[in-house]
């Protein structure tokens, strides 16, 4: 079974985070799904950036479109920074005892 819980793309029901403990190392179904929706995610972000892009140079463009504009990248933000904390969270974290610890260079002295 999988040490390290995975932080899911998606809320719980009251929206607090979900999580998945499984022992499929990742290769599960929802393991599947949940990697299936960040891709969507990440670009469904891309391609608004694009689109902000192009709305903020139109003059033209009213208040009530840059604020639905500003809610969809503040929601676009909160997708990316969950798959980045659900990703970095699964990063194996190197043993110091492993390694002799931190390494240290001194680049002034050379």
């Amino acid at each position: 079974m999988s040490t390290q819980p995975r932080l899911l793309p998606w809320p719980g029901p009251a929206g607090q985070p979900c999580y998945l403990v499984s022992d499929a190392d990742g290769e599960g179904y929802l393991s599947r799904l949940a990697d299936e929706m960040e891709a969507v995610q990440l670009q469904m972000g891309t391609e608004l950036i694009g689109h902000a892009r192009l709305m903020l140079r139109d003059r033209k463009a009213g208040a009530r479109e840059l604020r639905y504009l500003s809610e969809r990248l503040a929601e676009a933000l909160r997708d990316a920074l969950r798959i980045a904390e659900s990703r970095g969270g699964r990063l194996p974290v190197p043993d110091e005892c492993e390694s002799g610890g931190p390494t240290q260079t001194n680049e002034a002295s050379e």
